[in-house]
């Protein structure tokens, strides 16, 4: 049976990853994101887990890739100018395979920038935040019980797949609050990283399963040995010049993740069938848009929605299928056109794409998007 909750969007993403098993979180505080690491302070201990302030964003998340290489699942919670300083060490948690969830309430940028206001400013940083070569699952919920599921989801992901996963939300989804409709324990899946089985005399680190081509990860304590570092390396875990060594460990970063594309990329639409005019919108954006696309559809407009759920990998085959048909694609986003280039990519100049953006602090009024659709349709 399910419970019904009132819950903050950042709570609903603190009581996710409880749900999901997590039992570290190490962070920082920094607005807008700071009622995540307040909830998980005090739920945490209830349920055995462990909670640290760092000195600051960087160890936050070196402290949560410590907790997950000793067998916790783990998460770290930040936002726009944390998210930066945290990328050196979100490369390491990719190269070392260390499952983590990363959560980002965005805010506006650069520096420091708007703290206590919204912004989509971290989206690219998402994908390409952290130098190299990567393969990058990354979620962003439109509503505060998809903040809950969504959290569950990328501890699962990360878990399966042994790398970070994000959560993209934003200051309006992490504050505002709504009904939250929470399974019982029974009813959630769960995903647990796969342990070695063979004996620690036998045991290579980083050897992937032939079926899913991803190894197995032993926690420290469990009794194996491994090394872990930021270097290319080959089976054993240790550096290597071997450049078909190097070439076998980089591919397989970016395989593992893109094998199961379509498995993992979700997305939502709306009226989209006959859509002329299709407006693409993510996060807080993404309610606007709809509101407006309603609004059209009762004025005789041919006007669809869609909202990708997955950022990263982005749905672009399912969108250039629309694109087929529609006329115009309309990209509200709050930075100066982020995602809009994404969008250019995946159509392949088969709709007209239209980048509608705002960077004031607040958010897209629905009038504003329809307003704008009229004026293009």
């Amino acid at each position: 049976m399910r419970k019904a909750e009132f819950w903050q969007g950042n709570a609903a993403v603190a009581h996710g990853a409880i749900a999901a098993g997590c039992r570290f979180f190490g962070g920082y505080p920094i607005t807008p994101s700071s009622e995540i690491a307040e909830v998980m302070a005090e739920e945490l201990p209830k349920v055995g887990g462990k909670f640290i302030q760092m000195e600051d964003e960087i160890g936050g998340i070196a402290a949560a890739i410590g907790g997950s290489i000793a067998g916790f699942k783990s998460m770290t919670a930040t936002s726009g100018p944390g998210f930066s300083l945290k990328q050196e060490n979100l490369g390491l948690a990719y190269m070392a395979e260390i499952p983590l969830v990363v959560v980002d309430v965005m805010r506006g940028g650069p520096s420091t920038g708007l703290p206590t206001a919204i912004s989509q400013q971290d989206v690219m940083q998402a994908r390409w935040g952290t130098h190299g070569d990567h393969a990058t699952i990354a979620y962003s919920p439109a509503s505060v019980q998809e903040c809950y599921e969504i959290t569950i989801k990328a501890f699962n992901m990360a878990e399966r797949f042994r790398q970070p996963v994000l959560i993209m939300s934003d200051e309006v989804l992490g504050h505002m609050r709504e009904k939250v409709f929470v399974p019982a324990k029974e009813e959630i899946t769960l995903v647990d990283r796969k342990k070695p089985s063979v004996h620690p005399d036998e045991f290579m680190a980083y050897k992937p399963d032939p079926e899913d081509n991803i190894p197995p990860m032993a926690s420290f304590g469990d009794g194996y040995r491994w090394h872990i570092t930021g270097l290319t390396h080959n089976e054993w875990g240790f550096p290597t010049n071997d450049k078909d060594e190097i070439a076998k460990k980089s591919k397989r970063l970016m395989d593992k993740v893109e094998a199961y594309r379509d498995e993992i990329v979700e997305y939502d639409t709306e009226f989209v069938d006959d859509a002329e005019i299709i407006i693409v919108s993510y996060g807080s954006v993404a309610r606007s848009a709809l509101t407006a696309v309603k609004a059209a559809r009762e004025e005789g407009m041919k006007v669809g929605y869609f909202r990708p759920i997955t950022l990263w990998p982005f749905p672009d085959k399912e969108l250039e299928k629309l694109a087929e048909k529609a006329s115009c694609i309309i990209v509200p986003e709050l930075n100066y056109g982020q995602m809009v280039l994404e969008v250019e990519r995946a159509v392949h100049g088969k709709a007209e794409v239209k980048p509608l953006n705002l960077v004031n602090g607040e958010l897209f009024k629905p009038k504003d998007i329809l307003q704008y659709a009229k004026e293009v349709a």
